[in-house]
């Protein structure tokens, strides 16, 4: 159960650090397109180009919108991977976590048997043992 615990928050700690990343690419891309818009102004602006101000303007909008249209479809992208990684390793350790369950069954079982033909062979040892037990526990009690 522990492992199925930090497994899921491996997987967890992955996907926020690839959303860390986009929002980091998102911020790097928007200054840089706003870096290279004051630069075209100010270029422009030298030029005595309005209209060309403005039509670098549009394009700079448009490519920093596909940017961030590339961005979110590569983050929907990394998300899914992970989430598909997640419930991969979950159906993995249920399936294991049955078997162990299984296997414990099993166990007990043996044990529950063998001490049952323990006490079938030796029934007054066992009961001496019983009460030997049941005194330990009542002078524990009493105690508290």
């Amino acid at each position: 159960m522990a492992d199925m615990n930090q497994t899921t928050e491996k997987f967890q700690r992955d996907a926020q650090a690839a959303a860390r990343e986009a929002k980091d690419d998102l911020r790097e891309g928007a200054r840089r397109v706003a870096d290279e818009v004051r630069d075209t102004a100010d270029r422009l602006a030298d030029n005595s180009g309005a209209q060309r101000i403005l039509d670098r303007g549009a394009e700079l909008a448009e490519t920093a919108r596909e940017t961030g249209r590339e961005y979110v479809e590569r983050a929907r992208e990394k998300g899914g991977e992970y989430a598909e990684r997640v419930r991969h390793e979950a159906d993995r350790l249920y399936v294991e976590g049955q078997r162990k369950a299984e296997e414990v069954a099993h166990y007990a079982e043996e044990r529950y048997d063998e001490l049952s033909e323990m006490v079938r062979r030796n029934p007054a040892q066992s009961l001496g043992i019983a009460a030997g037990i049941g005194f330990l526990v009542g002078l524990i009690l009493a105690r508290r």
